[in-house]
């Protein structure tokens, strides 16, 4: 479906990704199930946000930490940032919980949509003063993608048939057009025997940061620098792209970061070029991926696949952690008051987790145009911080 404002308004979309947060709020009954009529909407960057109709809001277990939810589960899919840190620094009773984890001997994997390699997680995790052997699995989606791009065959998931059939035409060059992080991103496809192209010549576009634009020309685009002029370039490039009929990897289907004033990622670039293709497009030519996305859930469960139920997937995000953990038949584990939605819930709560939990969950649910589709997302636990 076509946004209801013309790309123009891309800049002011990226800068707003969260739509949420100009939406109307409504206080919840924690006693009975509330639902929304889709006759209800907001304005938000010049349009309306359609929601979904009469969507009801299912009870959650409300627990105080994992103590409990350690005892019912074998192994344990843990997100990072918003979970265990908050970028720079661990949350209160993390590193402690990840012990006495450890100790009942739970499989410990680290779910991460991190852009960048598995080494880089591995660096931040013993930088925040975690043992990174603690960890059964670290999978990044930046890895995974790296992996596809270089045909790797060895990747025990799916991948992309579009993504490989570029790869085994001997006509085309690998040619890649870049939305980086301003960090490695040269290095990250040229390893993995890609070269950075004008989007006029590439045939691959990569969206692994929200940064920089890097076309291998030397003249790197820097939003930091010069946000006009990025976005501006941003909008070019995927009009050149829309009408080229480029596919676009996605390696961080984030589309916030759960950082002061929750900054854009990759993942509303993803969003940005499908509303510039037509109608069904998207579906083929954009590829996320990261949580909720089947492959890392693949890896992340390996012999487990068969009986997920026995998997916790534990996160801040609904659209993302919570979404793509009850997709595939895990406990859901939602952490409230850190990450992503804290101080919204915080706020919607007026100081009460519990009450601005089911504001929030409310407002995801009639929210069209989320990963969770047509989805009604109840995660199985509330937590107010991941401790024991």
């Amino acid at each position: 479906m076509k946004l209801p404002f013309p790309l123009f308004s891309l800049g002011a979309l990226l800068c707003q990704p969260q739509l949420s947060s100009a939406w109307i709020s409504q206080k919840s009954i924690l006693q009975r199930p509330m639902t929304r009529s889709r006759r209800e909407v907001s304005m938000t960057a010049g349009g309306t946000v359609e929601m979904k109709e009469d969507v009801p809001t299912t009870n959650m277990r409300y627990l105080k930490g994992m103590e409990d939810v350690a005892k019912e589960h074998e192994v344990f899919l843990l997100d990072m940032w918003g979970v265990m840190h908050d970028g720079s620094t661990p949350y209160e009773g993390v590193l402690e919980t990840v012990q006495k984890l450890k100790d009942a001997g739970k499989k410990l994997v680290i779910l991460s949509n991190s852009s960048k390699r598995r080494d880089n997680s591995v660096k931040m995790l013993t930088k925040l003063g975690f043992d990174p052997n603690d960890f059964d699995q670290i999978i990044t989606s930046g890895e995974i993608a790296y992996r596809m791009l270089a045909g790797d065959e060895t990747l025990a998931c799916e991948t992309w048939s579009m993504l490989s059939e570029i790869m085994k035409d001997e006509t085309k060059s690998k040619k890649v057009f870049v939305f980086g992080s301003g960090s490695e991103d040269e290095e990250y496809c040229t390893s993995s025997g890609w070269a950075l192209a004008p989007i006029e010549e590439a045939n691959l576009i990569l969206a692994r940061g929200t940064f920089t634009i890097n076309d291998g020309t030397g003249n790197v685009v820097k939003k930091k620098e010069d946000e006009e002029e990025y976005f501006r370039v941003l909008q070019k490039s995927l009009e050149v792209a829309a009408s080229r009929k480029i596919p676009m990897l996605v390696s961080n289907p984030d589309k916030v970061r759960p950082d002061k004033g929750l900054p854009p990622m990759p993942g509303a670039i993803g969003d940005a070029y499908e509303n510039q293709l037509e109608d069904g497009e998207g579906k083929n030519l954009v590829k996320r991926i990261g949580k909720p996305f089947k492959e890392v859930y693949d890896l992340a469960l390996g012999d487990h696949q068969s009986d997920p139920s026995i998997a916790c997937m534990v996160g801040d995000a609904l659209e993302t952690d919570v979404t793509g953990g009850s997709r595939v038949g895990c406990t859901t584990v939602w952490v409230v008051k850190d990450g992503i939605h804290g101080p919204a819930i915080m706020e919607k709560g007026n100081g009460s987790h519990e009450s601005g939990s089911i504001d929030m969950l409310q407002e995801f649910n009639v929210k069209s145009g989320t990963y969770a589709g047509d989805s009604v997302l109840s995660p199985d636990i509330c937590l107010p911080h991941f401790r024991w």
